[in-house]
Parts: C-alpha cells; structure tokens; sequence
C-alpha cells in the first residue's frame, strides 16, 4: 500500500498546476490532504475521480480556510469525518478511513502565527493527544499522515539555532512530538532515513525552496504495531503545486 500525505495550500490553486496528472503518475493508493481550503461542491472532481479515486472530504465551517481531504482507490470499511471534539472539527482537521489492515488518518495541526494561535495550537495538541490515545485502544494499526506545523530536532530544520524562538521549533512543541512519539508511533520518515537537508516546507520569501532552506514538518507516523511492514519512506520534493512538497511511505501487508 503506497500511502501520501500532501498540504496543497488549496487544492483548487494545486488542480491549476497540474495536480491530477502528477498524483495520477506516483500510482498511490491512498493521499491525504490539508489545506484543502475549499468545500467538495467548490471543486471539478471529475478528473481526480476519472483516475480511479474515492474522494473525502472535511472542510472547515469557514470557507476557504483550513480542511482535509482523503483520496483513496482503495474502498474503505469505515470513514471517520472529524473527532467528536467540537473546536478540532470546526476548522475540518482530523479525517480517517479504516481498511482492514490500517487505518489512515490525515491531520492539519495548526501553526502558532501569533500569541492567539499558538495558545490555540497547544490546546489542540493537549486535545489531540488524549484523542489519539484512546483511539489506539480502539484501532492499533493507525497512521497519521500530515502537517504537524513541529519540526522535531535540529536535522529537521535548516537553521536550528536561527528558530529556536520560533513556533515550530519551540522546544514545548518538540517536547510534545517526544511524549506523542512514546504513545507507540514511529517516524517512517527518519525510521529509514538520517540523512540532513531533508525538509518538506519551505518559506515562499528569500529563493528558500531553491537554496533549501526548509523545515520538515510533514509526517506519516506509524503505529508501531506495523513497524515491520515499513518497506519505503520518502518526501518527494520535486513536487511543486504548493509551499509543502508531499511524503510518503510503503507498507507491505
């Protein structure tokens, strides 16, 4: 199973760039989405569903802002549209489908942009911990694809020392990608990668994406229930219809 995970940064600016033929040529099974930034009624899915996918979608109360997305040629038992917590849902965060083998969650944490906004990130990581961790008892093959908006340790950005004030970098943010890592999960990305200079975002100012000057802050984390099914990890930073580029992992069942 070739999972993605992607933030588009709004998929309907992704579409104009050529997303269908791109996502059409990676042979994914399943891709989650963020950013979506649009309703499903706001989108010509057409061309997306010629090519052999189910879409799912979770789009915030707010139009054009926030929402996730799950594109699957794979057809689900289950689909999961948001948590049950009432503040997550209302900027369309959290969406899961369950197989028979593993269930896939794509996820939009927020970014701490301003002293509202990081207030609010640490009460959706708190919410978000708890969740997934009684939802583990439940379903304990979970992968949770997404923006985390945290980018866990020095290699992970490309300027540690520069960003150590900056949100997604704090050290109460990286504090907390330590504790949910311990809930049973693995990074599939650094499970079979160490090498430096790997990012998945990257600032639209000052040429970033050219001289790499990114942040990883993308991740498919994996229960560690399927640590063994792990065949291939990988970002796929030749991508370019957004500001993120997409990861990915193989699982072999």
């Amino acid at each position: 199973m070739k999972i993605l995970s992607y933030n588009v940064n709004g998929i309907r600016a992704a579409l104009k760039k050529g997303f269908t033929n791109w996502l059409d040529s990676t042979n994914a099974d399943v891709i989650c989405l963020q950013e979506t930034k649009a309703l499903e009624e706001q989108v010509d899915t057409d061309e997306i569903k010629d090519i052999g996918y189910n879409l799912y979608w979770f789009s915030a109360n707010k139009k054009g802002y926030s929402g996730v997305a799950i594109f699957t040629k794979l057809n689900p038992q289950k689909v999961s549209y948001g948590s049950g917590i009432k503040h997550i849902d209302f900027e369309g965060r959290i969406i899961r489908v369950d197989f028979e083998n593993v269930s896939i969650m794509s996820l939009y944490l927020p970014s701490g942009t301003n002293i509202d906004r990081l207030e609010y990130k640490f009460r959706f990581m708190a919410d978000f911990y708890s969740y997934i961790d009684e939802l583990k008892k439940e379903i304990p093959n979970l992968v949770i694809c997404g923006d985390y908006n945290i980018c866990h340790q020095a290699i992970d950005i490309h300027d540690p020392i520069r960003n150590k004030n900056v949100s997604g970098f704090l050290p109460k943010e990286r504090k907390w990608l330590d504790n949910f890592l311990k809930l049973g999960f693995i990074d599939s990305f650094r499970y079979l990668n160490s090498e430096p200079n790997n990012y998945s975002w990257w600032s639209y100012r000052a040429n970033s994406r050219i001289n790499n000057k990114g942040w990883r802050i993308d991740y498919a984390l994996v229960s560690k229930t399927l640590k063994d099914n792990i065949s291939r990890s990988f970002i796929l930073n030749e991508a370019k219809h957004s500001d993120h580029c997409p990861v990915g992992l193989e699982l072999k069942f």
